[in-house]
């Protein structure tokens, strides 16, 4: 029996959710990739294959202050406003998330936030 390990635990939950999430041009999915240090985020088109809008918190020039949310948490929340920016100026509203195993909590719980106060449905 093969070493059950976090990430590979991460993939299996993530094969799972994938087989019912799943993103078009008029509802694309919002998929997460969250590393130790930063976190990304893309809107993608399953049916063609791409990758509409993706932002990470690299591009990011400057994180804003907020009185309930620091460090990596704030730059999460700061990531879903600005992948909300990107997706109106493609006149995108309504997504699917797809928070690729990992638990809705911290930084993905804080993405979604961001997402939805920049005018995301999902």
């Amino acid at each position: 029996m093969p070493v059950s390990t976090r990430t590979s635990r991460r993939f299996r939950r993530h094969t799972r959710i994938r087989t019912r999430v799943s993103g078009t041009a008029t509802r694309p999915r919002v998929s997460v990739f969250r590393s130790a240090a930063h976190i990304r985020v893309q809107l993608i088109d399953d049916v063609a294959g791409k990758t509409l809008v993706a932002v990470t918190d690299e591009q990011l020039k400057a994180i804003p202050k907020d009185a309930e949310r620091t460090g990596k948490v704030a730059k999460a929340y700061a990531v879903g406003q600005a992948l909300a920016e990107g997706a109106k100026a493609k006149k995108i509203t309504a997504v699917v998330f797809d928070r690729a195993g990992y638990r809705y909590h911290g930084r993905v719980r804080a993405l979604a936030e961001g997402a939805r106060a920049g005018g995301l449905t999902f």
